[in-house]
């Protein structure tokens, strides 16, 4: 049978420091029992001999048979089986220790009996068994060291026997063997008892360390257990139970694949979901997140990483064994989402998809070649994927060069500024110029002005490049001025992440301020997108118009800006989005839209510019149906500065007029182009 190092705990299920010490006293008390008994025997043994010997052997045959008796007795006690903590049954500590101490005063009683072979210790034997009775006494104390009753019961009775007997026979010799034995007995008993004094303080001290051992591994399990849950926190959504961005990302750094040709990695972000939360609330954008989280997990292998980065954006990164695979993949994830949702109409929620594939898990390279992919598939509608792809790189390589090369070319004054004319009076006077940022990169070639703005948005760059343009169309005001021509404005364009990102009133007026220039030169020109985020530009353009800048929507017509945003913004000119415009002579339902504009503009008191001329057959619809406001390519492309200049002087000379007498366009034109140096 195993016993349980704590047997208080077993014996009674009681935890306190003083049933641990009872316990052990009880075990240390079944130890020495069993080991007592061979010695017990061994000495009686040798005791029935000599009373053999001495003709007593029936007397000695029956006492050793009571002493084996008690011994039998006192083994089974100590091999008992302790009780159980379990079921309640057995007998207690305490009742196991009364127990050995009755059976120990039942064998100190039977030892006691000796005298009988030894006739009241007055034969020529009784030296003999009182040698046998010290013998025995001082093996008991010694080996119940742990609980004194127990030995001290044991070694009384035959004792005092002794003692009772020498005295009875009288004689001096006898008298002081008597008082002999008397202080030999106080003093195994005095041994005892420190004996258990000093195994109850080793005890305490053990018990102690051990609950204290033990009170230091439950804190470490507890330590761990918190240490763990920490760490599943810090790399987990609270939301879905997906791993998050943090843990995504070093999990997917110790990838490594077997028996595949690489890895996937797939962007999905859900489409429509603000539009959930705007109609529905948050708790039914968060229901939607968790339920979309289960679908992408669903008949999935553990092989998969699958993450919400945030927001509405997932992430999965997997090992394919044939490109397809991805594709497959990818076309069925769209039709699980694609799937009816709770509370939700079908349709509802669409979600699109960027993938990229690689030999080796470069997580960091992976992720941005999949954002594009996303990016690229997003701009062809809902529900739909992209794989990375040759053109992609091409244009992710462009803008990563564009990236790091932005920050240095406006440090230096590499970009510039081209101006295209805006024209009235059906295509023939001049009235305005857009400025466009333009930079003709060392390595790339002329740059898409989109691109620049995107890559100094994502780059921290976007005041910076405003200062730039806002700096060069300061100095184009000037020359206008030079040249005599102050009611031409100047527009340029702000992007909505600039007018988020920026102060774009503060600078501009402290600018022309600064410049001594007048605002109604400037146009400051926003997208229709800008335009529906009212409360967040309303301040700024508030402060713009009330300074006397003219605003304008650029891109008019594919948006959903309302009429009473335009009033707010306070704009003053509308631009016609080039797609509508474009072939407009061969389209009857672009010209009705146009002519719609041209109506409302009349209502509203603001100008109408069609931009993206580009046939004559355009201009011609364009004049027939009354349009002021004209801009395209077919009219005039963008210029450099000097160009500009240049381009005003041989086609507007009926515009430049000499400030005094005695002066020709040609002098105002130099002028004017030393003004821009």
């Amino acid at each position: 049978m195993k016993i349980s190092e704590d047997v208080a705990v077993a014996a009674t299920g009681d935890t306190s420091l003083q049933s641990r010490i009872r316990g052990d006293q009880l075990l240390a008390v079944r130890r020495t029992v069993l080991m007592s008994i061979p010695v017990n025997v061994m000495l009686g043994i040798a005791s029935v001999l000599v009373a053999w010997h001495a003709g007593l052997g029936a007397e000695g045959l029956a006492w050793f048979a009571a002493s084996s008796s008690v011994n039998l007795l006192r083994a089974v006690l100590a091999r008992m089986p302790l009780p159980s903590e379990l079921d309640g049954r057995g007998w207690s500590v305490d009742q196991h220790l009364l127990a050995h101490w009755v059976m120990a005063l039942s064998g100190g009683s039977v030892w006691a009996l000796i005298a009988i072979l030894c006739d009241g210790y007055t034969s020529p034997q009784t030296l003999f068994y009182i040698a046998i009775q010290c013998g025995i006494t001082a093996g008991s104390v010694t080996h119940g060291f742990a609980y004194s009753p127990i030995p001290i019961s044991f070694i009384t009775p035959p004792l005092l026997g002794a003692i009772g007997g020498l005295l009875y026979a009288g004689g001096f010799d006898r008298n002081c063997l008597a008082a002999t034995i008397l202080l030999y007995l106080f003093a195994l008993i005095r041994s005892s008892r420190d004996s258990e004094t000093a195994f109850i303080e080793n005890s305490r001290l053990k018990n102690q360390a051990t609950a204290m051992s033990r009170s230091l591994e439950i804190a470490n399990d507890q330590a761990t257990g918190v240490a763990e849950e920490m760490r599943h926190r810090a790399s987990h959504d609270a939301l879905t139970g997906l791993l998050n961005r943090s843990g995504f990302l070093d999990e997917a750094r110790g990838c490594t694949h077997d028996n595949a040709q690489g890895f996937c990695l797939m962007l999905l972000d859900l489409d429509g979901f603000k539009s959930i939360n705007d109609a529905f609330g948050h708790r039914a954008g968060d229901n939607l997140l968790i339920e979309v989280a289960a679908r992408l997990r669903q008949d999935l292998s553990a092989r998969f990483l699958v993450a919400r980065l945030g927001g509405d954006e997932f992430a999965m990164l997997f090992p394919i064994a044939v490109a397809d695979e991805a594709e497959a993949l990818a076309a069925r994830l769209i039709g699980i989402i694609a799937g009816p949702f709770s509370a939700l109409d079908k349709g509802r929620v669409g979600i699109s998809i960027g993938l990229c594939a690689q030999p080796r898990v470069d997580i960091d390279e992976m992720l941005v070649c999949a954002d594009a992919a996303l990016y690229a598939a997003k701009s062809g509608g809902r529900n739909r994927y992209h794989v990375f792809d040759d053109g992609l790189r091409a244009r992710l390589d462009m803008r990563r060069d564009v990236e790091r090369d932005l920050g240095k070319a406006l440090a230096d004054d590499a970009l510039e500024v081209w101006y295209q004319p805006i024209l009235g009076d059906g295509g023939r006077s001049l009235n305005s110029f857009e400025a466009l940022v333009r930079w003709k990169h060392p390595k790339l070639g002329w740059i898409p002005p989109q691109e620049i703005v995107a890559v100094a948005s994502l780059a921290g760059l976007s005041e910076p490049l405003i200062r730039f343009i806002l700096k060069e169309v300061c100095g184009m005001m000037r020359a206008l001025q030079a040249m005599g021509l102050p009611h031409v404005r100047l527009a340029m364009n702000v992007s909505p992440r600039e007018m988020l990102q920026v102060d774009i009133d503060e600078l501009v007026l402290a600018k022309l301020s600064k410049d001594e220039l007048p605002p109604a030169m400037l146009e400051i020109e926003i997208t229709e997108e800008t335009a529906m985020n009212v409360q967040a530009v309303q301040g700024k353009l508030g402060a713009l118009s009330a300074a006397g800048v003219q605003i304008t929507i650029d891109d008019f017509g594919v948006g959903y800006s309302s009429l009473g945003a335009l009033r707010q913004l306070h704009v003053n000119r509308v631009k016609i989005d080039r797609g509508f415009v474009t072939g407009i002579s061969g389209s009857a339902e672009n010209q009705a839209l146009v002519q719609a504009v041209l109506n409302l503009a009349q209502s509203f008191k603001f100008e109408v510019v069609a931009e993206g001329i580009e046939s004559a057959e355009d201009l011609r619809k364009l004049q027939d149906l009354g349009c002021p406001l004209m801009q395209g390519y077919f009219l005039s492309r963008p210029m450099a500065a000097h160009d500009a200049i240049e381009w005003i002087g041989l086609t507007q000379p009926a515009a430049v007029t000499a400030r005094t007498a005695g002066f020709a366009g040609r002098p105002l034109i130099e002028e004017a182009r030393l003004t821009l140096q």
